[in-house]
């Protein structure tokens, strides 16, 4: 009996530890995301992105982007952009195709890069700066509202807007 007792203890230890020890799984601390519209011209544009949070950090200081140095313009792997067909992204040719997007901040000035390696890590873009298909720059603005996490809009006009704490970058596709 009382092996009996002990092999049922044991067992209910054995089973305790095992539930325990299993992977509760957290929301990530940066979501992905997707946005997709089909613009008047019928471009479909489709953004892919992780969305950081400011949680109280400064951009700039404590978050990115800083100041002349390329950003992921998301977090985790690299946002990308999808065109069903050729656009012009501020009047600049860009191929039908999939990109990842990365920005560079300079004052009010944003350089905005697609490059055709899409499938990387965020952080992996001088490893792959050959690759760019398009380099164009756009002036930021101050944003009408402040946004707590990376937030992309893309409308049928093809006006595409990124909002970051108190960041607007916006830019057209057509």
């Amino acid at each position: 009996m009382k092996k009996l007792l002990l092999c049922l203890f044991a067992g209910a230890l054995l089973t305790t530890n095992a539930v325990n020890a299993q992977d509760v799984k957290k929301p990530k601390p940066s979501p992905a995301d997707t946005v997709k519209t089909t613009t008047a011209t019928g471009a479909n544009i489709e953004i892919a992105y992780s969305k950081p949070s400011v949680k109280g950090r400064t951009i700039g200081k404590d978050l990115e982007p800083m100041e002349g140095k390329v950003w992921r313009a998301g977090a985790n792997e690299a946002t990308t952009f999808n065109f069903s067909k050729d656009v012009k992204v501020e009047g600049k040719s860009l191929p039908a195709g999939k990109y990842s997007f990365f920005t560079i901040k300079n004052g009010d000035v944003w350089t905005l890069i697609f490059n055709s390696k899409w499938k990387v890590w965020g952080t992996t873009y001088e490893e792959n700066k050959g690759s760019d298909a398009l380099k164009v720059d756009v002036k930021g603005k101050k944003a009408p509202s402040f946004a707590e996490k990376v937030t992309y809009t893309v409308d049928k006009s093809g006006k595409v807007s990124m909002m970051w704490g108190d960041y607007l970058v916006a830019f057209t596709v057509k």
